[in-house]
């Protein structure tokens, strides 16, 4: 890897936040305004957004062949700016398909099919580059705090988008959705254009594609660049470690608020709330991430805070945390409404905040290990593992709600079985993370020679 890169300062980092909001900001329009519109507007089975949703999903299985073309390239910015106007076009085919629905229901379900799609294929091209350029750029002592900002500018992009197409949307005509998503990815796009106006390669620098290095390095097609990082050890292990730990992240999404509908006899004006307050919790646990991050690598020679700053030790942290919490959620079940679950679900959002961070961070570190010219297939394959479990979570989550309500009389008992095979999974990740860091990746000179491997994800024994 050429060593004539610029780090980031928190200016370039900050622009990069402004791409990554322009994604939620798409990505909120067609997961969410379309999911209502089809679902109390034109009077349509949940199923078939729930479907749409996790085909944008399944889709991102892509992720590690659009990392291996920016790895080739050596440039990301194509394909961050590449994807989002995939993304757009994607979410404006979607809004025009939810308008046909209405008339021609099998014709617009086609057509909106063929958009979330391309929302999924979008979002793994211009996802996966943005954090390969933020895993290059970003030194270590900056990656947590990186990470935070960045997540919370996407999470702003989401906020901001739903409230202002909100107040667009009234009163709702077909008309006024197309027009409106127009909108929302045409700036998408300029923004995402502007932010990385000359971000990426500073007047004078030598570029990663331009080394001699670099360039023998990329010469492997996707299949021998896919294997031969599912050879590196850590890197076939942080990928399950990443599937096992969304899956549980994700599984409670869609149980948490009936739970609270159900057990605790909350309105959906309080459950939504209650939504709220674990959102609050994790920004919290993303904040305390970042800041101990800064901390630490202001005070690396102090044992304390050098500790207090560890990704992998918040990492850990974070996922025994959630583990706990999740156990919290368990008591509530049994015992009902004299539970704190109020407390017990910030509790929980706080300890996902830091997981995520810590676990984001990581893989922003481990990105660059082992053979060059291969952070974007790593990311993508990362970011490929993280789709598939969140795709996969909602449907785990309710499916073991319902099968065990169906086997188990009480409500609450049941809610709680769930939740603890939610809380067993965080602890088998926070073991995986532990073992992770003992696996020492070999610099690329001394690693054996390409040989095709099967790639079963299906079968976490084979790591």
């Amino acid at each position: 890897m050429t060593t004539n890169l610029q780090n980031f300062g928190w200016g370039r980092i900050a622009r990069l936040g402004l791409v990554q909001a322009s994604l939620g900001a798409i990505v909120v329009l067609t997961t969410s305004t379309l999911n209502r519109v089809m679902v109390v507007e034109l009077a349509l089975p949940a199923l078939l957004p729930g479907f749409l949703v996790a085909l944008h999903y399944l889709v991102q299985i892509a992720r590690p062949r659009m990392g291996h073309g920016s790895d080739v390239g050596g440039r990301r910015t194509p394909w961050i700016i590449g994807g989002v106007a995939v993304l757009g076009t994607g979410g404006i085919i979607a809004a025009l398909a939810t308008v046909w629905m209405a008339s021609d229901r099998p014709a617009g379900i086609a057509l909106a099919v063929l958009g979330f799609m391309l929302v999924g294929l979008g979002v793994s091209a211009s996802g996966t580059s943005l954090l390969v350029m933020l895993a290059k750029r970003v030194p270590e002592g900056r990656r947590a705090g990186a990470a935070t900002l960045v997540w919370m500018m996407m999470i702003a992009g989401f906020a901001i988008t739903a409230g202002l197409a909100g107040h667009w949307l009234d009163p709702y005509s077909p008309l006024r959705l197309v027009v409106v998503t127009c909108v929302v990815s045409a700036l998408a796009l300029l923004l995402t254009i502007l932010a990385l106006f000359r971000l990426e390669e500073p007047a004078g620098k030598t570029t990663e594609a331009e080394t001699p290095t670099a360039k023998a390095e990329a010469k492997p097609g996707f299949r021998e660049a896919l294997d031969q990082v599912w050879q590196e050890p850590a890197a076939r292990r942080f990928t399950i470690f990443v599937f096992v730990s969304m899956l549980a992240y994700s599984a409670q999404d869609l149980i948490l608020e009936p739970f609270a509908g159900t057990v605790f006899s909350l309105t959906p004006g309080g459950s939504t709330k209650l939504s709220g307050v674990q959102h609050a919790g994790v920004l919290l646990g993303m904040m305390l991430v970042a800041l101990a991050g800064a901390i630490g690598a202001r005070n690396s020679q102090h044992p304390f805070w050098r500790h207090a700053g560890s990704l992998r030790g918040w990492t850990v942290g974070g996922c025994v945390a959630s583990a706990l919490a999740m156990l919290g959620l368990v008591g509530a079940g049994v015992m009902g409404s004299g539970w704190p679950l109020k407390e017990t679900v910030f509790a929980l959002g706080v300890a996902n905040g830091a997981f995520s961070i810590g676990a984001i961070g990581s893989m922003m570190r481990m990105a660059n290990e082992g053979r060059q010219s291969r952070e974007g297939v790593r990311m993508g394959l990362w970011g490929a593992a993280q789709a598939l479990a969140f795709g996969l979570g909602g449907l785990v989550g309710t499916a073991a709600s319902d099968l065990a309500r169906w086997l188990i009389a009480s409500p609450g008992l049941a809610y709680a079985s769930v939740f603890a095979l939610e809380a067993l999974a965080f602890f088998i990740s926070a073991v995986m993370a532990w073992k992770i860091s003992a696996v020492k990746t070999q610099p690329p000179s001394q690693l054996s020679e390409p040989r095709q491997v099967a790639l079963n994800f299906s079968s976490p024994s084979g790591a």
